[in-house]
């Protein structure tokens, strides 16, 4: 690697050199990620290196199939996606590798990669609750709350197919068990103002029409459009609405949701892939993450954006991602027990 991007580097993790001293050549980087701000990323890296990256961009699932028909032919070096979902998603349709690097064992929180190395998070989002200051006066303090019958007909979410709702269940299961996720599950179905729908931006929409009272979504939506305005929502349409880091348990915070990526299982420039991963968890990628796009940042000690620090301390839910990766399954089955669209 040369000592340009060695440089860069070196303020977070120690990144390995390879046998010819240097990079080049190119990286094929399959990508669900949809932010004009990871511009900067991908030209950082390719100034740093000299490497040139080639992106083919489409939705997780299709990428994922993709690399599955390619086969041992596929071009794909990286895949970037969001959500500890499909990533593992990923990894059991086979199209990833497992990864020895001390740099990103190092840098990467253990409860935040796959224990198998085949895909790292780096960046995160915290799935919090937002809630109309004049209309309630007592917010959901945990996550078991929603499920409290006093929030009847006030709450707005995604449906079951997306991917926020499947972890986050699959996180309730990991610390409760199947009976009481069920029971929880049943309890938030019934605390619903309208049939789940939209995306996260539509939750806050909800709030700021009154077409409910208390909507869960990714910090990063609600700081975003605090920070520039998103389609007519802004700071001004946000104004009475309150929100709440709820605690999972009660010793664990937040629930958390990750953007991250591993190497593909057939990776034709494999140096160049581990080189890229690493560079995602530098100082200067992290930054990107944190003030780009308002995530918070996967290393710890990275500055957060001003909008993202705004919204107070968060306490995170420590779980292991990857072990509630495995209970998607589960989790579909709960949906559809409890009337979950």
């Amino acid at each position: 690697m040369n000592r340009t991007l060695l440089a860069a580097l070196a303020t977070t993790v120690a990144l390995p050199v390879y046998a010819d001293g240097h990079l080049s050549g190119e990286l094929n980087l399959y990508s669900s990620r949809h932010y004009d701000t990871d511009e900067r990323l991908y030209s950082d890296f390719e100034e740093l290196t000299g490497v040139t990256i080639n992106r083919i961009e489409g939705k997780a699932d299709e990428l994922i199939a993709r690399m599955q028909a390619e086969g041992e032919n596929s071009p794909a070096d990286i895949l970037l996606t969001v959500d500890t979902t499909r990533l593992e998603r990923a990894k059991a349709a086979g199209v990833l590798q497992s990864v020895e690097s001390e740099a990103l064992e190092a840098a990467i929180p253990a409860n935040l990669q796959d224990a198998d190395n085949q895909w790292f998070g780096f960046s995160k989002r915290a799935r919090i609750v937002f809630y109309d200051e004049a209309d309630v006066s007592n917010p959901p303090a945990t996550y078991l709350d929603l499920a409290d019958p006093q929030y009847e007909g006030m709450i707005c979410h995604r449906s079951s197919t997306n991917v926020y709702s499947q972890t986050l269940l699959s996180a309730v299961i990991e610390h409760y068990g199947e009976e009481a996720a069920t029971e929880w599950a049943q309890g938030f179905v019934n605390n619903f103002a309208r049939d789940p729908q939209g995306g996260d931006t539509d939750q806050l929409r909800g709030l700021v029409s009154g077409e409910c009272d208390i909507s869960i979504s990714n910090t990063y939506y609600f700081a975003r459009a605090v920070r520039k305005p998103v389609d007519g929502l802004g700071a001004e349409q946000l104004a009475g609405i309150g929100h709440v880091f709820p605690m999972m348990t009660e010793d664990q915070g937040a629930h958390i949701n990750l953007s991250g990526g591993g190497v593909a299982a057939n990776a034709p420039n494999r140096d160049n892939a581990v080189a890229f991963l690493e560079y995602l968890a530098s100082a200067q990628a992290q930054q990107y993450f944190a003030n780009g796009n308002d995530e918070y940042p996967a290393v710890e000690g990275t500055p957060l954006s001003e909008s993202v620090a705004s919204l107070g301390d968060l306490v995170e839910d420590k779980v292991d991602l990857s072990a509630v990766a495995q209970n998607v399954e589960t989790a579909n089955s709960i949906f559809a027990a409890v009337g979950w669209e």
